[in-house]
């Protein structure tokens, strides 16, 4: 699913609110015995795509879900260096792919017991076909796939699941 709203602007103050009550209560819960004043609580930003899946997974732990981040990138590895007179050589150093899957979403998910994916898409991103290929094969296995591109339009989504 995806609210199409592909414009970046500032999340709304409600829902910023609604995630700093929630950090406030969780970090209460760690340390009962501070002044609740000056615990120090984040300060959620949905103004990048790390920022922004910081949000979500922090809400879906929050309400009793679980979620978390996945990461499916490769590492490029550099070449030996090779003695060559008084100095060194660097030789080319070579790409070594992730070992996961293809196209997988950003954060992977329990909500209510249903495995949900959320792909997160910031600004001008878009979905590239491996990852409309993942979209399919999740929601042919009755899995959920959201594409959130605010933390606004996440919560709208989340305060309307129905199962």
């Amino acid at each position: 699913m995806d609210l199409n709203n592909t414009t970046t602007r500032l999340m709304n103050k409600i829902n910023k609110d609604k995630l700093k009550a929630l950090e406030l209560e969780s970090l209460k819960g760690k340390y009962p015995s501070m002044d609740e004043r000056f615990i120090p609580l984040t300060d959620w930003k949905d103004t990048s795509a790390n920022g922004l899946t910081k949000c979500i997974i922090f809400w879906i732990n929050a309400n009793g879900g679980q979620a978390e981040r996945i990461s499916n990138q490769g590492q490029y590895r550099e070449g030996k260096k090779i003695p060559v007179g008084d100095s060194y050589k660097q030789l080319a150093g070579k790409w070594t792919p992730g070992q996961g899957t293809k196209g997988t979403a950003d954060i992977s998910a329990t909500i209510k017991g249903r495995s949900v994916k959320i792909e997160v898409k910031y600004g001008r991103d878009v979905q590239s076909d491996v990852q409309k290929q993942y979209q399919e094969m999740i929601e042919k296995a009755g899995g959920v796939y959201f594409i959130a591109r605010n933390f606004d339009s996440f919560i709208e989504w989340y305060n309307n699941l129905s199962w």
